[in-house]
């Protein structure tokens, strides 16, 4: 098999994994459903940032939701045209999101595109972890980047926002100035900078309620809003080998009930 054959059949491969893993279990769709639930409304605009392949993009549409769903993996980009081709609620922009509009490198794992990264910090910090080790982010694409700010501008203030950008979850959020009613990040156990400079940045905006998730477990760790102190000592007290997951902050009210 040539060098070019060889790159080709990676990229195959990679997206028939994330394929595999995100559309091809049964039962899945309607576990996604019951989750997100909670947090969305029909008529609810929501931003997927990190679509990949856009599980949840399709789940928040099928809540009706209108969804923008941002990838700038120009293998998934064309991926979701084709899935959302027929549904005029999900609108794909083949865009990161940054602190500042401009252009990002991406860092791309041909073989396993779900931790594709424009963070070398991210990238340096996993590199040492077990679950990590067989990782190679042996290509580069440069790609667009826009701000929250700019989106908001663009699409109105969403209800809910999904941050999934391996360690650059932070970023997306300094490009933001007004508070959100509610958001989701990553963390990364290994890497667990972007997730605590998230909570400083949401703790900036306003007030916030916390709980998470691990893995693709759709089961919140709390099943209660907990404050972000609460939340940094959980983070700390995680072994750098543990699961990844994601963190869901609800703004808070003055009375502390999370708001509408």
């Amino acid at each position: 098999m040539s060098e070019p054959e060889a790159r080709l059949y990676d990229r195959i491969y990679g997206l028939a994994r994330s394929l595999a893993t995100y559309h091809g279990q049964p039962g899945r769709g309607a576990r996604l459903r019951r989750f997100y639930a909670r947090f969305i409304r029909p008529g609810s605009l929501c931003f997927d940032i990190g679509a990949h392949v856009g599980d949840r993009s399709r789940c928040w549409s099928r809540l009706g939701a209108r969804v923008v769903a941002l990838e700038p993996q120009p293998d998934f980009a064309c991926f979701l045209r084709l899935l959302f081709r027929h549904d005029p609620r999900v609108l794909v922009v083949a865009h990161a999101v940054g602190a500042t509009p401009g252009r990002l490198m991406l860092h791309v794992s041909p073989r396993t595109p779900t931790v594709t990264s424009g963070s070398p910090r991210f990238l340096a910090e996993v590199a040492r972890a077990p679950g990590f080790a067989w990782v190679n982010w042996s290509r580069r694409i440069e790609v667009p980047v826009t701000t929250l700010d700019r989106l908001i501008e663009a699409h109105g203030l969403p209800a809910f926002v999904k941050i999934d950008v391996e360690g650059m979850e932070h970023e997306v959020l300094a490009g933001l100035s007004v508070p959100l009613p509610t958001v989701s990040f990553e963390f990364v156990p290994a890497s667990p900078h972007a997730a605590l400079a998230s909570v400083a940045r949401l703790e900036d905006l306003g007030r916030y309620g916390y709980d998470l998730a691990l893995g693709e477990g759709f089961k919140l760790v709390y099943d209660r809003w907990v404050d972000a102190a609460e939340l940094r000592a959980w983070l700390a007290s995680r072994d750098p080998a543990g699961p990844s997951g994601d963190i869901y902050a609800v703004r808070l009210d003055k009375d502390g009930t999370p708001g509408r």
